[in-house]
């Protein structure tokens, strides 16, 4: 048995050490990695807000653009309707003069 026994010693000597060691490395990296996930989370945050805030001012101005084709469309359908009205009014005369000259 004391070849066993050196076996495990040797193994506790030497290996457990470097387990610890690669052990503590990953703790620390783990840690690294969650700080950098934050700020990158955070960014990405700063992004959306920045893109919400854009939407917003685009929206704004979309509906403000909207409104004024609009009232731009009932302007000039109330001017061609107003237009249709002359031309019927303008039509009145001129069949009256077609029959006065007819006429005479």
């Amino acid at each position: 048995m004391g070849f066993i026994e050196e076996g495990r010693q040797l193994i506790q000597d030497c290996v457990t050490p470097e387990i610890r060691s690669l052990d503590a490395r990953l703790t620390a990296v783990q840690k690294r990695l969650e700080l950098l996930d934050a700020r990158v989370e955070k960014r990405f945050d700063s992004v959306d807000k920045r893109f919400d805030c854009l939407e917003s001012s685009v929206d704004k101005r979309f509906d403000a653009l909207e409104s004024k084709m609009e009232r731009n469309q009932a302007q000039v359908l109330d001017t061609l309707h107003r237009m249709e009205n002359y031309s019927h009014v303008l039509e009145r005369p001129a069949r009256l003069e077609s029959k006065a000259q007819n006429v005479a």
